[in-house]
């Protein structure tokens, strides 16, 4: 677990200068976000220290030091281990009073951490994470679900793999919760589509690097498409494979159902090219995207935000509105009221463009279907998506009413 030492010691520093009275007044005065993320493994590009760097680009732009508030960030490595994710989670909130915890990538952590924020009625803004489950059985009063989710993804992606002649199907899985959820969402559009699932296989999660045996036996069910249902490192290592053992030869698509814009990158154009698939968030989509892009700068590795990344900066800027809006008493008071009044308030930001927040938390926006471009058809470094179909924010996430979330009156 590695803490942003140079806040903690700039914090513990300006504590000891202070007199007591003071301390109180300032600590009352201060919010304190914890970025929660894979700080070294295979999800960093896409997540890691450049998530840490979006949140503190929108604590600089939402104003809110100009109104007199204190805002400190912290971050830690929750290494994809939900034992080692909720006992960062929970010492935050009782050791360093966190009272927003951001990002999150891996399901099976931020559903353990889903957990902790709502005992503890803190918050939690997911943009990491994809499990559905989050605004489903295991919705919670204190937490957003930002960016994209598992059934976003398999009815993009999936979808579109379906309509396009691909009606059979073998699923190559993470076996953890967001690999379960994926295929499982995934299936439901497949086979609603009348295609059919052949079968599928469970890879270890994290530590797998050789796909190839996963692959062969993927290709001997002689299914038209084999479904990726992983993600970061793994997508990568997996693209890469069924390349150099030819996998794709006959006519079999691969089909990544989780697919950001670092893994483009660290695939190149030549291996990628072709690849369809969905996101929320692409930095060259628009003017305003490319703006928030420019003002984020450098990013850690020189790569380009993803939107998990883009989903902290606007998940936080949102916050931190409501946080103006109700007050910094309030605010840290109860975190489902926080939460609260950002679902009362319209969203809007650079990244995402004009949203709302559902009652089971889920953050409506548009979903896009790219395919990756040809080496050929590449103007500039970055240059990797051309846009297929745009996804409405009504039709891109799954009915309120289906989710079965506690939250939702019916």
């Amino acid at each position: 677990m590695s803490l942003d030492r140079r806040t903690l010691l700039a914090g513990a520093a300006a504590w000891g200068a202070l007199p007591w009275r003071s301390a109180r007044a300032q600590a009352a005065n201060t919010i304190r976000i914890g970025v929660l993320n894979d700080q070294s493994g295979l999800y960093r590009d896409l997540s890691g220290p450049g998530s840490t760097q979006a949140v503190r680009l929108a604590v600089q732009e939402s104003g809110i030091t100009q109104r007199g508030i204190n805002v400190e960030v912290i971050e830690a490595d929750h290494q994809n281990r939900p034992d080692v994710g909720s006992t960062v989670a929970r010492q935050w909130i009782d050791q360093q009073g966190v009272d927003v915890i951001v990002d999150v990538p891996t399901s099976s952590v931020a559903l353990a951490v889903n957990n902790v924020v709502k005992e503890k009625n803190k918050v939690f803004i997911n943009s990491g994470a994809a499990t559905s489950d989050l605004t489903g059985a295991q919705c919670s009063p204190n937490t957003v679900h930002w960016t994209y989710d598992t059934y976003m993804l398999g009815k993009g992606t999936g979808g579109a793999m379906v309509r396009a002649g691909g009606n059979t199907w073998f699923f190559i899985t993470a076996d953890y919760a967001f690999g379960h959820a994926l295929e499982r969402d995934t299936t439901a559009f497949i086979t609603a589509a009348g295609g059919r699932v052949l079968g599928s296989v469970r890879t270890p999660f994290p530590g797998t690097t050789d796909f190839s045996s996963f692959l062969q036996q993927a290709q001997r069910s002689r299914a038209r498409v084999i479904g990726l249902a992983n993600a970061g490192g793994d997508t990568i290592n997996s693209i890469k494979q069924a390349a150099e053992f030819r996998i794709t030869r006959g006519g079999t698509k691969l089909a990544g159902l989780l697919v950001f814009v670092t893994d483009v990158h660290a695939l190149g154009l030549e291996v990628a090219q072709g690849l369809v698939l969905t996101e929320t968030f692409y930095w060259d989509l628009n003017d305003k995207t490319r703006a928030f892009t420019n003002r984020l700068g450098a990013m850690p590795g020189n790569v380009k935000p993803s939107m998990v990344q883009a989903g902290c900066y606007a998940g936080v800027l949102h916050y931190l509105k409501a946080v103006a809006d109700m007050g910094v008493q309030a605010a840290k008071a109860s975190g489902a009221e926080a939460v609260n009044r950002m679902k009362a308030m319209p969203t809007s930001d650079d990244a995402f463009g004009e949203g709302t927040i559902r009652p089971d938390g889920r953050k409506l926006h548009p979903a896009y279907l790219f395919e990756v471009k040809a080496p050929s058809e590449s103007r500039a470094p970055w240059d990797y998506y051309k846009l297929v179909a745009t996804i409405p924010a009504n039709e891109a996430f799954r009915p309120i009413t289906e989710g079965q979330c506690s939250l939702v009156r019916s």
